[in-house]
């Protein structure tokens, strides 16, 4: 997360008027103790808009993408994932990320059960609550974002039990090397809004899932063609709604900081879905509503960690180096290297955080319109640092997901038998259907 504040408006005017004291106190964030009400206000916001992104958002993107038997499984694994993983946060998630460096790798104990939370999240001027609410939302929607890789073959209960335990082992970790004081923040990684701490984990991780969980039975052999691509499209319209809150958010603070990382994620979003379908036209022929969705995602997803350090003219050129990537990344994944990643979840959200997150080193430049190096960094150690970060965590999240999988495996089975994919696994899995046709 990025903590800085560049206006204060009605509190910082109220504050020099009330006594010196205050007045410190409220230009300081290090030492303020009273929450500003407008950055408190649009972090309740911005956190409604994040899980809206999960919920229904995320749901129906990929629901639409699956067949019309596998639609309901969907939508019931992200609504378990984000009651599970919400649990695990407010008891020992947050503190595990942010209850202060302990040793670098992971946060404290203090703030179990949300205990001992402070009047004001330090460095910020917003509540603590609000900030473990902020914080919650991204970390139900990076397991979320996972589903992705496994639909239409994995068990339900094997599913609910991994992003649980993925929730601690890898999210909580990654996050307090990065925005809670740890490690890789001390080697100044930076990452805005979770190019590595959200779509680089989700995407590696489901790239091992995939691998782990083999081919969807007929695939590629048998045309799998998504039920619905208007609930897709409808679903990524959502995204790129729900993501203002999850970039404009990560400023933490209602000011133009905000404003210019909501820009500069519209503005990415807008030329990523205008490239994929040019793409499109000339490979296949036409543009495609699945294609100017997940162009859209892809733009979205690399200008994440990158947005508020970044001008709009830089955005463009994320933008549009998101698209063509990813659309490349898609093919060399399914068809090159013959993995059933089923949604393209690493070829869209793990590519696209990983180069998002490689190209701010070259975009935060002040001569790119950037915000410019923080001290002692330049072009070269930060893309050495960034490097650094994106292969740690790449690293990171592929072994510990290899021994969660499996391990989990061993008590709960993580594939649906040939006869339940076969029927789909809304009624395998769940005993209903979601269109009742008849």
């Amino acid at each position: 997360m990025k903590y800085s504040v560049k206006s204060l408006g009605l509190a910082a005017t109220t504050a020099l008027l009330a006594s010196p004291l205050q007045a410190q106190q409220t230009l300081d964030p290090a030492i303020a103790d009273v929450a500003n009400s407008g950055d408190t206000a649009w972090i309740l916001t911005a956190s409604a808009l994040v899980l809206f992104m999960t919920l229904p958002g995320l749901a129906l993107f990929y629901g639409g993408l699956v067949r019309a038997k596998n639609f309901l499984s969907v939508l019931i694994q992200c609504m378990a994932v984000v009651g599970i993983c919400s649990l695990l946060w407010i008891v020992v998630g947050y503190t595990l990320a942010f209850g202060g460096v302990s040793n670098g790798f992971l946060g404290n104990g203090m703030n179990w059960m949300l205990a001992n939370l402070g009047n004001v999240r330090q460095a910020t001027f917003v509540p603590e609550s609000s900030f473990v609410l902020f914080q919650m939302t991204f970390a139900v929607i990076t397991p979320a974002l996972m589903i992705g890789a496994w639909v239409e073959r994995a068990r339900f209960g094997w599913v609910v039990a991994f992003c649980a335990l993925w929730s601690l082992v890898v999210y909580a970790p990654v996050t307090h090397w990065i925005w809670g004081g740890g490690w890789l923040s001390g080697l100044g990684v930076l990452d805005f809004a979770g190019g590595i701490v959200v779509h680089t984990t989700a995407g590696v991780s489901a790239l091992v899932v995939a691998i782990m969980m083999g081919k969807r039975t007929g695939w590629p052999k048998t045309m799998m063609l998504p039920h619905s691509p208007a609930l897709t499209v409808a679903g990524a319209a959502m995204l790129w709604v729900g993501w203002f809150g999850f970039n404009g958010g990560s400023a933490l603070t209602a000011t133009d900081d905000a404003a210019a990382a909501i820009i500069n994620t519209h503005v990415a979003a807008s030329v990523a879905a205008l490239v994929w379908i040019l793409i499109e036209k000339f490979k296949v022929g036409k543009p495609t509503a699945v294609g100017v969705a997940t162009g859209a995602i892809a733009g979205l997803a690399t200008i994440t960690p990158a947005a508020g350090f970044v001008g709009p003219g830089a955005s463009i050129l994320i933008g549009a180096s998101a698209s063509i990537v990813c659309f490349m990344a898609v093919g060399l994944v399914k068809n090159g290297f013959k993995i059933d990643d089923s949604l393209d979840v690493f070829a869209v959200h793990g590519v696209g955080g990983m180069l998002g997150s490689l190209l701010l080193a070259l975009f935060i430049g002040s001569g790119f319109g950037g915000i410019g190096y923080p001290e002692g960094m330049a072009f070269g150690s930060q893309f050495v640092a960034q490097l650094i970060g994106v292969g740690a965590v790449a690293i990171w999240s592929a072994v510990a997901t290899l021994i969660l999988g499996l391990g989990i495996s061993f008590i709960l089975p993580m594939r649906a038998s040939e006869d339940d994919e076969r029927d789909g696994l809304d009624i395998a899995n769940h005993g209903e259907r979601a269109w009742d046709l008849d």
